[in-house]
């Protein structure tokens, strides 16, 4: 199968016998790998915890 390279966008394969997929070389995957360390790319977070932030800053109105 082909697929696109996501970082120079030429035409890749996407097969497991590419050992840089989904990039068409080394050079793109590096390219990418190299934005997110920048954190150019970020993936959105949701704070699942539960827990208020007003608590975790110390601003409870509750005093003990």
């Amino acid at each position: 199968m082909i697929g696109q390279c996501p970082t120079c966008k030429t035409p890749s394969s996407i097969e497991p016998d590419n050992q840089f997929r989904p990039f068409c070389s080394e050079r793109c995957q590096l390219i990418d790998f190299g934005e997110w360390i920048e954190e150019k790319y970020s993936i959105p977070a949701q704070d699942s915890t539960g827990i208020n932030d007003s608590l975790i800053d110390g601003d409870s109105k509750t005093k003990h």
